[in-house]
């Protein structure tokens, strides 16, 4: 249970880098779009590890049952 913890709290902290990226991004995107688009692009990468979690968090709770 507790591999299962550590990863639900990694999912939760890249959901909440996430979220500040795409703030970042919104927020430079009239000042200096080169920036925008960097933060947009870190944000895409965490998006696709948060979504490889949630494919083994719903696995190792299909196997827990």
């Amino acid at each position: 249970m507790a591999h299962l913890d550590r990863l639900l709290q990694k999912k939760t902290k890249l959901k909440k880098e996430y979220r500040r990226l795409i703030e970042d991004a919104y927020n430079f995107r009239q000042t200096d779009h080169a920036l925008s688009d960097f933060s947009e692009y870190k944000a895409t990468k965490i998006l696709h590890k948060i979504n490889k979690l949630r494919f083994i968090i719903g696995d190792t709770k299909l196997q827990a049952n």
